[in-house]
């Protein structure tokens, strides 16, 4: 069985009565209140909303439907009792930026006027970091939702650029939506404007499985690119099925839903059809695609 295949959050299974109250604690209030990421404490605090915090609580942040299944950060310590509220107002933090100066750290993307020791605020956008502890983070490191929303709408504007190869544009692009990614993890934030953000990561890693068949570069290069592309789109869709489970109401659908659920099967329609026979059953959006995977599975008999 593909360990890949998408599966209802972990998150939501861990306790029926809390699965759906927990929507609305820590930064599920960016939903309500956008600019609540100004507020002036920039330290970890309590959300006045939160629910108290017990065993089975610290369970589920730890369980959240992004972070633990896309592992986009290696924690070295659990999640403590309070949620970090991110305050840096700018797509990479002051910190980071002064450094990757110095270092000459700086894509092509992000120098100012072609200097590769110069930036600006509105150039650098924050690295992925492989390896992360909790306990070094400091809130003016994490960006609020607002200044995430804003960074991706820049990344993704950067996807037509015609200036360099397409594989260099991936590389930036492909690093800083996963940091993107991190910090949503890292502050648990999954509201429904966290699917919106999901979804057009997923259409930038559909849109390079394309255009990466495409590069004439050296083949083993671009070969190894299109797999870790591949691995990424998939974990993406991932947590985003997770995202639907976890933001859904009685049996609504997701206006963007079917769309995405069928990007799934589209992946892996040759060698797991019958394994998605089963994953379609529970989902009223994919009907169609079950009946379509069903005439094809007897075809193949």
């Amino acid at each position: 069985m593909d360990r890949n295949l998408p599966r209802k959050s972990s998150y939501r299974s861990a306790s029926s009565s809390s699965s759906r109250s927990s929507t609305s604690y820590s930064n599920r209030r960016y939903g309500a209140n956008p600019a609540r990421y100004s507020g002036q404490n920039p330290a970890r605090t309590h959300d006045h909303r939160s629910r108290s915090v017990s065993e089975g609580d610290r369970e589920s942040r730890m369980e959240s439907p992004i972070g633990q299944l896309e592992g986009e950060h290696e924690v070295k310590d659990c999640f403590d009792a309070q949620s970090i509220v991110g305050t840096c107002p700018f797509m990479c933090p002051e910190k980071e930026r002064n450094q990757r100066e110095q270092l000459r750290d700086l894509a092509v993307f992000e120098r100012l006027d072609g200097n590769p020791r110069r930036t600006s605020s509105s150039l650098a956008v924050k690295k992925f970091c492989r390896t992360i502890s909790t306990k070094d983070v400091q809130a003016s490191d994490l960006r609020p939702l607002p200044v995430l929303e804003d960074t991706l709408n820049y990344l993704m504007k950067l996807l037509d650029s015609s200036d360099h190869p397409f594989e260099v544009v991936h590389d930036f692009i492909f690093d800083r939506t996963r940091s993107i990614r991190q910090d949503l993890s890292m502050q648990n934030i999954f509201s429904d404007r966290v699917i919106w953000m999901y979804e057009k990561m997923v259409k930038f890693h559909v849109i390079s499985h394309y255009k990466l068949r495409r590069c004439k570069g050296d083949c083993s290069i671009i070969s190894s690119i299109h797999h870790l592309n591949k691995e990424q789109l998939t974990k993406c869709l991932a947590s985003l099925y997770n995202l639907y489970e976890v933001n859904r109401s009685s049996e609504s659908i997701h206006a963007n839903e079917a769309e995405f659920r069928s990007v799934y099967v589209l992946l892996h329609l040759d060698s797991h059809t019958q394994l998605m026979l089963f994953h379609c059953r529970a989902n009223p959006c994919l009907c169609g695609f079950r009946v379509y995977l069903l005439l094809l599975s007897s075809q193949k008999k």
